[in-house]
């Protein structure tokens, strides 16, 4: 194990000592709660009116601190804060004192706590290290640490993560270094400070810190107007499912559920995505030309719908052949209208052809029309042809549709090109969409409206008995009202701020998905160009991102200072993007290790062996996290070849996926491959993964 790996070990034992002391007390005072409960009970027998009312008062107020002590039980110690004059607080959700009254955890809410979510670099409020601790129920599982104030950190101070690359630069010999640290503390600090109802815009290369300054600004932004975010909401966005489940464990500063985290992936309610497709086809699925493409499948005739409507109506034969029923749909369904809230006069379409068909045919008795359409309505086979011929769509059932070629022609002739349509024939399957499908569902969604719902009661969670409410105090009714915040529908859009990461990467179609709920936000965007893997229409890009952003004033950050990849390592991709951007404006990397990356081709037929063997090499090298990354096509048969090794620090990912992970060590499989597949900027990223070792892999020629 290095020194690296023990420090982190050590540091997370003596976090988990705290903790375990901060449970102990807490069963303590569970059981106290519950015998002061138990005892209130008892003061019922006394038999006097003031006995009851004292019961009442007792039992409310043990109840209330019991539900309190076990609401808050999971994750309960989340920071801590080491301050200069020495003193340590930690800070949970709830505040817990020792027996002699001294604070094992304070309160976030409390003056005290507010500088772990209010500090930073520029202005450290007193504070040298802040720490974030991860935990599942009990046990710690993870600590990250930002050194806040690298003159104040005593020699024996130690430091994990990103506030370790930043004390080891602060510690470098020379002013330079901490130089260097100062304008990485003020560029981040700037952004996160940046005003609250604007866009802010932070570009970066790799290893920049532009996804820490995202999470810190939500953080900063929820405590600095609790009221605002967390009732409205934030939303943070990345790439993947990997990206996500990666930053949902560096998070515990959000606190209270506040925070939606999803991949473009998982945005729409009910459906989750993680197939990718080919940079091409993904790029004709993003572009704005689709919109048109969609909205003339939600105005086409249903796949196997009814083609004609024979019914007998008192001795005489009613027949709409599909001229008819084609001309009567297109009228009731122009350009702009949603097919699912004009269903209606679809049907009345419908009766009005029937009625003035039956009056040219003389029908005998027939009645007015208003009776004769409440006749056939009645009448079963005529409901049968209404569900068929115009059905309540959902968005996957016209999608689907684009897997017939022929539809696909139909919708996209003349929007694109010959060779687009052929790209995307063969790119939809039914039932099992990409992450470039959802934002096509999204767009389907808003194209064919949904039929009028009856309004959701909202449950009173005080409610007893009709009549009856249960006795409650406004800081019940508050947290109740909380409680009622977060459980937001599956297509909620009325977030407050919504966070996009790796924006370079989320095309224009999907910026559509993303405008439609954060219509009343204000926004952080991260990213940086040099890794966009988006091959359409620039233009077409940037109108999309701004009609999402809207009109909103923007403040734009750009990050100059790579402080997680070495120098060595950076290098290396740095030579891969110039090769297609000369010109590019890239990071300085500042961290040396001294250690090269490695570079080995072996045979075709023992690349599977020296992958594991390379995985296994740097899991011992490294303190931390080894990712393999490999191109889309071959990630089930890399995972193949090391699986075995272990699975909480070694991650298999596609080119795609590493896009805003970093990892203590990578193996990168055959190069040349990810490059043919996706290009060179995708390459680049690839190889901008590590933090300290790099071994590159691929077949001899």
């Amino acid at each position: 194990m290095t020194d690296a790996a023990t420090t982190l070990q050590q540091e997370i034992a003596a976090e988990q000592r705290h903790v375990d002391r901060v449970y102990a007390r807490l069963a303590v005072l569970r059981q106290a709660a519950a015998r002061a409960e138990k005892e209130g009970y008892r003061l019922a027998r006394v038999g006097n009116f003031g006995a009851l009312v004292e019961r009442d008062a007792m039992v409310f107020h043990a109840a209330r601190r019991r539900h309190a002590l076990d609401a808050e039980h999971e994750g309960l110690v989340f920071g801590r804060l080491d301050l200069r004059e020495g003193q340590v607080l930690h800070v949970g959700r709830l505040g817990v004192r020792g027996e002699n009254a001294e604070p094992l955890v304070v309160d976030w809410r409390a003056p005290a706590a507010a500088a772990f979510y209010q500090a930073t670099a520029a202005d450290p409020r007193g504070v040298v290290r802040r720490r974030m601790i991860q935990s599942s129920g009990e046990k710690v599982t993870n600590i990250e640490d930002d050194l806040l104030d690298p003159a104040a950190a005593p020699e024996s101070m130690r430091v994990v993560g990103d506030g370790a690359l930043l004390a080891t630069l602060a510690r470098a010999t020379g002013r330079g270094m901490r130089d260097i640290v100062a304008t990485i503390q003020r560029e981040q600090d700037q952004a996160i400070r940046s005003p609250a109802s604007s866009v802010t815009i932070v570009s970066g290369g790799p290893g920049t810190g532009k996804t820490a300054v995202a999470l810190h600004r939500a953080a900063y932004l929820l405590y600095s107007d609790r009221s605002r975010f967390a009732g409205g909401g934030i939303l943070v966005v990345g790439p993947s499912s990997v990206f996500v489940e990666y930053i949902a464990s560096v998070l515990p500063s959000l606190g209270e559920e506040a925070a939606a985290l999803h991949s473009l992936g998982s945005i729409v309610g009910g459906v989750t995505a993680t197939r990718t497709d080919p940079t091409a086809v993904a790029s004709v699925k993003g572009s704005l030309r689709m919109r048109r493409v969609l909205e003339r499948a939600t105005h086409d005739a249903v796949p196997g719908g009814p083609t004609e409507l024979r019914l007998l109506y008192r001795g005489g034969l009613l027949r709409l052949g599909r001229p008819e029923l084609d001309a009567i749909r297109a009228r009731a369904l122009p350009r702009g209208a949603r097919r699912n809230e004009v269903r209606r006069a679809g049907i009345d379409g419908l009766f009005d052809a029937l009625w003035a068909q039956a009056q040219r045919h003389k029908i005998g008795g027939l009645p007015a029309q208003v009776d004769f359409e409440d006749e056939l309505a009645e009448r079963s086979d005529f409901r049968e042809f209404l569900k068929a011929w115009w059905p309540r769509l959902a968005p996957r059932h016209v999608l689907a549709w684009l897997a017939d070629p022929k539809r696909l022609n139909s919708y996209a002739g003349g929007l694109l090109s010959t060779a687009e349509i052929a790209l995307l024939r063969g790119a939809f399957t039914p039932g099992d969409p990409t992450v470039a499908d959802v934002a096509l569902l999204d767009e389907l969604d808003e194209l064919l409206g949904r039929p009028p719902q009856p309004a959701k009661r909202q449950r009173d969670p005080f409610h007893v008995v009709d009549g009856v409410r249960e006795v409650s105090t406004y800081a019940d009714r508050q947290r109740a009202a909380r409680a009622a915040a977060v459980q937001r529908p599956d297509d909620y859009r009325e977030y407050a701020h919504v966070v996009v990461d790796e924006s370079q990467d989320v095309s224009p179609m999907q910026w559509r998905m993303l405008g439609r709920r954060g219509r009343l936000a204000s926004w952080t965007v991260v990213g940086d160009p040099a890794q966009s893997a988006w091959t359409g229409d620039p233009g077409e890009l940037a109108r999309a991102r701004d009609k999402a952003l809207g009109g909103r004033r923007r403040h734009e950050f750009t990050l100059t200072t790579n402080y997680r990849n070495s120098a060595e390592i950076f290098e290396v991709a740095a030579r891969v993007i110039r090769e297609v951007s000369p010109d590019i404006a890239l990071p300085r990397a500042v961290r040396s290790t001294g250690v090269p990356p490695e570079e080995l081709t072996v045979p075709a037929a023992e690349l599977p062996a020296a992958t594991r063997e390379a995985a296994e090499r740097l899991l011992a090298d490294v303190e931390g996290t080894v990712g393999v990354i490999t191109s889309v096509p071959r990630r089930d048969e890399v995972a193949e070849w090391v699986a075995g090794l272990p699975t909480d620090r070694l991650q298999v990912v596609t080119s795609l996926q590493a896009k805003g992970m970093e990892y203590d060590g990578v193996v990168l499989i055959s190069p040349d491959e990810i490059r043919t597949d996706a290009g060179a900027r995708t390459l680049y990223v690839a190889l901008s993964r590590a933090t300290q070792r790099l071994t590159t892999l691929g077949p001899s020629a």
